[in-house]
């Protein structure tokens, strides 16, 4: 998670989960199908055609792609409850955006979703004490990439991170981009993150099955890759 989430949690929860809007910025498996199923013969959706709406976003340019994408509209082509799915090697995890809470990240996300940069990509990044999330959206999986371009925060104080929200990463005020991630139990956040979305249970119990599984500690005690990858095959939002 970005290095402002790496700060909440020395100073809540003694580890690093480090992270990213752009670029350098700064969250054992059981037998059960979900945390083993094979995703290979799942295609991805055609991608549905988006009309303009009137929310008026700014994605600003940063430092290069992780990988080649186009910024999003600047007019949001999103409303409303959108749901989707995310093929990974671990199972399909059902989600639902919300545009109109979050517009204009949702908007690049789906954008993103859209073009296929989420594809065959690595969640990098699992934290099992303190904060409890799973974090996805690098292509790099080095915690460093993003998009090319980053954008405001849509928050308005009020936010929490139950177990299924989905939330976006940043290095601090006002740096999203493209990584984001998922809760899967008891999160101490600030509301300083995005929540643009949420995921079923399903999901979340997927997610546990992951973190059970322990990470490789490569950023501290519990806090770095899961030792069951989980690769995202793509994204598609309805």
């Amino acid at each position: 998670m970005p290095k402002r989430l790496l700060a909440v949690l020395f100073l809540v929860a003694s580890l690093a989960l480090a992270g990213c809007g752009d670029d350098d910025s700064s969250t054992a498996t059981d037998d059960s199908d979900s945390s083993t199923s094979d995703t290979s013969a799942a295609p991805k959706p055609e991608v549905p055609t988006r009309t303009a709406g009137d929310v008026s976003c700014t994605y600003k340019p940063g430092s290069s792609p992780a990988k080649p994408v186009d910024a999003p509209p600047e007019l949001a082509t999103v409303s409303g409850q959108m749901p989707g799915t995310m093929e990974t090697s671990v199972g399909s995890f059902g989600f639902t955006l919300d545009a109109d809470k979050a517009p204009c990240t949702v908007n690049s996300f789906v954008s993103l979703a859209d073009q296929g940069y989420f594809d065959d990509t690595t969640c990098h990044r699992i934290t099992t004490a303190g904060i409890l999330v799973l974090q996805c959206g690098d292509p790099s999986a080095s915690g460093r990439g993003g998009p090319g371009y980053t954008f405001d925060d849509e928050l308005d104080g009020s936010e929490t991170y139950p177990a299924g929200t989905l939330a976006m990463a940043n290095a601090g005020p006002n740096t999203n981009g493209s990584q984001f991630f998922i809760v899967y139990g008891e999160t101490p956040l600030p509301p300083d993150y995005i929540v643009f979305g949420t995921v079923d249970a399903e999901t979340v119990k997927i997610v546990e099955n992951v973190a059970a599984d322990g990470t490789d500690e490569a950023f501290g005690q519990g806090d770095g890759a899961p030792n069951t990858p989980v690769d995202i095959s793509w994204i598609a939002v309805d």
